[in-house]
């Protein structure tokens, strides 16, 4: 078994994959159209969907905003460097939420941006990344 993808419901699909694509490095792996039933699915990542965990965006057709609730948290993204991602993010106009430091309690190097329709996106130091609180 292992992990296929996670799902997010986008309110602007266009905005959303040039967010991921452009700001965190993802590739458009597929997208399609399901006119009969309104919606947009598009499935992003870093690699093929045969041997990575990718991304699905679904867009409703109908709809472009979501209550985002309160059990989701984030989605985690590995980078070489925390503290040059976070400035080329903030200078490209990407919402820095927490900046670049320590995480509460531990060592490993955390900071925090948003996507367009508001999902948190954990950014974590390559070299401490599945570490826990550790680093």
């Amino acid at each position: 078994m292992r992990l296929l993808h996670t799902m997010l419901r986008v309110g602007n699909l266009e905005k959303s994959i040039h967010f991921y694509t452009q700001h965190l490095g993802m590739r458009l792996l597929r997208k399609s159209d399901n006119p009969e039933y309104a919606y947009t699915l598009a499935f992003l990542g870093y690699g093929d969907e045969s041997d990575h965990t990718v991304l699905e965006l679904t867009y409703n057709w109908d709809t472009s905003s979501y209550d985002l609730g309160t059990a989701f948290g984030h989605l985690a993204i590995e980078v070489e460097d925390l503290y040059d991602s976070c400035a080329q993010l903030a200078e490209s106009g990407v919402k820095l939420t927490r900046p670049p430091g320590p995480v509460k309690g531990g060592t490993t190097e955390i900071a925090f941006i948003e996507d367009p329709d508001g999902y948190k996106i954990e950014l974590i130091n390559k070299r401490s990344a599945g570490k826990g609180l550790g680093g």
